[in-house]
């Protein structure tokens, strides 16, 4: 199977664009989720004052699970694909809330600079082609003791969990992708949960970059044992002086 990455995936995000958000209401508690990931940060509400990154924000879901959650923040919402994008900009926004289109690998380079006080990554390492250099980046972008929740499919490691995912792809994802002329994509993003890291190597990751308290905390329904916030905050990275 033809694994997409860098350019041929931001590609296939564009085309899929259009029917993305009619794909992902389909999925039970799907938004419900990313608002409770992103209260997960443990950040004060309303967030005023406070600056957020959301990194790979698609259509904007994340970026509302967000603004509702902290509506008193500024978010700088950034995806690599400008299908996606303009999808999210099309949506109405209250509070100040800015798109900025440029791979993860890429952010300086985009004008995105910190320090944030938090970043939200929602169903974004999986798809990257580093992960370590993301978090690394991640890392150099938050405040002092800044925070980190990452919203992914993320398998607990049980046979019966990585059943239900593929299950769930080809019964229902899989064949309504494919009418709508997204199948490619789909599948990408089906096999990239089944060949990315358990939750406990995920973690383990997260922890060598750089980051402490690290912990991954399930989610609710048939997601249980699937889809995991991975809540972290900015250490200090071992051989490096940080800010």
């Amino acid at each position: 199977m033809t694994v997409l990455r860098d350019a041929d995936l931001a590609a296939a995000f564009d085309r899929a664009a259009h029917s993305y958000d009619t794909l992902v209401a389909a999925n039970p508690g799907y938004h419900g989720h990313l608002r409770r990931s992103a209260r997960r940060l443990g950040l004060p509400h309303p967030g005023a004052g406070l600056r957020v990154l959301d990194l790979g924000c698609g259509t904007g879901a994340s970026t509302a699970a967000l603004a509702r959650v902290l509506p008193g923040a500024e978010i700088t919402a950034v995806d690599a694909s400008a299908g996606m994008l303009d999808r999210a900009m099309a949506k109405s926004w209250q509070g100040r809330v800015r798109f900025v289109c440029a791979p993860a690998e890429a952010l300086a380079e985009a004008g995105v600079d910190g320090p944030f006080d938090a970043v939200f990554a929602a169903y974004l390492f999986r798809n990257v082609a580093d992960p370590d250099a993301v978090l690394d980046a991640v890392h150099d972008l938050l405040a002092p003791h800044g925070r980190l929740a990452v919203h992914e499919y993320t398998l607990s490691g049980r046979p019966l969990d990585r059943a239900v995912w593929s299950a769930v792809c080809r019964g229902l994802v899989l064949p309504v992708a494919t009418a709508l002329g997204d199948g490619d994509l789909y599948r990408h993003l089906w096999r990239s949960v089944v060949d990315f890291d358990t939750v406990d190597r995920f973690t383990d990751r997260v922890r060598s970059r750089g980051f402490d308290h690290v912990r991954a905390l399930p989610l609710p329904g048939w997601q249980t044992g699937i889809t995991h916030t991975i809540v972290a905050h900015r250490g200090a990275r071992p051989g490096r002086v940080g800010r």
